[in-house]
Formats: C-alpha cells, structure tokens, sequence
C-alpha cells in the first residue's frame, strides 16, 4: 500500500470508529460498516453483517437488498461461506460460486438468483464469543485479492466491537427497564392490598414462579393494572 491509500484508509477507520461511539442502535451501526465496506475495499461491491441470534443466524446490516438475498439461500439450504466463517474458521474465501463444490445447493443458485460471484466472509468475535460474520460480495470472480482480506479483517474487527458494544447497551437499558417496571408493580401492590415493599416483591416473585414467567412479565402486567 502506499503512503496515500494507508492515509485513506486510516480515515475511514476513524470515521467509522466515531460511528461506533455515536450510534447506540445495532442495526444502524452494522448498516453503516457495510456501506463503508463497499466503499472502502476493493472488488466488493455489495457487503452485509449476519449475526447469532439464539440459535438462528440473522442478516441484521446490509448495503442493499443482495447480501439478505444471498444470505436467505444460505439459512435455507444451510450451507455456504458465512455458515462456514461462524462454526469452523475466521475467514472463508470463494473465487468462483460458479464452479464452487463445497456448497452445491447453495453455490449455483446464489449465482442464478443474485448474479455474486464471489464471497468473503469474516467471523466476528469478542474474546471467545462468535457473534456472527461479515459478508463482502462482488458480481466479478476472482474479486478480492490480499489487500481485501486484510482491509476486510480490520472492517470485521469494528463489527465485532460495534456488536459487542451495543449488546451491552442493550442490557444495561433493559435492566433499567425492568427496575422501573418492577418498582412500578411494588407501588400498585403496596397501594391496593396494603402491604410492605417487601411483601409486595415476595408476591410478584412467587407470581413469576407459579407462572412460569419472567419476574418482568409479572410486573408489567401489575403496572398496567392485572394481578399477580
């Protein structure tokens, strides 16, 4: 690389750093870092971020409708690069879905319904967490070289952060949620059968194991005026 492209390159990366700090929404940052894909590497002209959810895998950003169509063949069919790159290793590389055979139900259609030719993909990992795969698409074969998987790596490695990161904003803003919620259903408690705090958080509780449910569920069906 020259001096020219490595400046280039180092301020994308710091934009799309800058993005990781002002985005909380998953779905908007991972959309960003696709776009950003596109425009920064080489050979790719469309790219996606699929991610774990249970135990599914989920197109959750994309740079346009091709990558979810891509990606929709491999969850049916259950076989292809991204599937790889999850369970088996960190970065899986197609030339030619032309003349693939490690996917044959997925290769040939991918090729027929989308016009890809080749693939790239990344696993995005925090620590020992898999947490899904970036997925770099070109209609040309042959179309990512060493450069592009190197690039690649780096864009792969903000994904994960980016993920990593709005998880745990995720559950921190979820906590709070349900903290209301449950102090919200000890009020209506304490109010209509006159009893402690305490009492009132031992009725919910044990409504929460009669019933199955989360000790949420419980509270904001008190909050809202049910019993518990």
């Amino acid at each position: 690389m020259n001096d020219e492209i490595e400046l280039d390159l180092a301020q994308t990366f710091a934009e799309v750093a800058r993005a990781l700090l002002a985005e909380r929404d998953l779905h908007a940052t991972l959309t960003r870092i696709a776009a950003l894909a596109v425009d920064t590497i080489d050979g790719c002209n469309h790219a996606g971020v699929s991610v774990i959810q249970g135990h599914t895998v989920r197109t959750e950003g994309s740079s346009n409708e091709v990558p979810e169509q891509v990606d929709a063949i491999q969850y049916e069919v259950d076989e292809g690069p991204c599937l790889d790159a999850i369970s088996e290793q960190q970065v899986v590389e197609t030339a030619d879905l032309a003349t693939e055979e490690r996917w044959p139900n997925f290769a040939r259609r991918t090729v027929e319904q989308t016009g890809v030719r080749s693939m790239m993909s990344f696993r995005l990992f925090a620590e020992h967490d898999t947490m899904g795969a970036l997925n770099l698409y070109s209609r040309d074969p042959d179309a990512f070289d060493a450069e592009s998987r190197d690039v690649g790596a780096v864009f792969a490695a903000h994904a994960a952060v980016a993920m990593a990161s709005a998880k745990q904003q995720e559950q921190m803003e979820d906590a709070l949620r349900s903290r209301d919620l449950i102090g919200q259903a000890k009020g209506v408690l304490m109010a209509r059968q006159g009893v402690t705090e305490e009492r009132a958080f031992d009725m919910l509780r044990r409504a929460s194991q009669r019933l199955n449910v989360k000790l949420r569920e419980v509270a904001e069906q008190v909050a809202h005026g049910g019993s518990p």
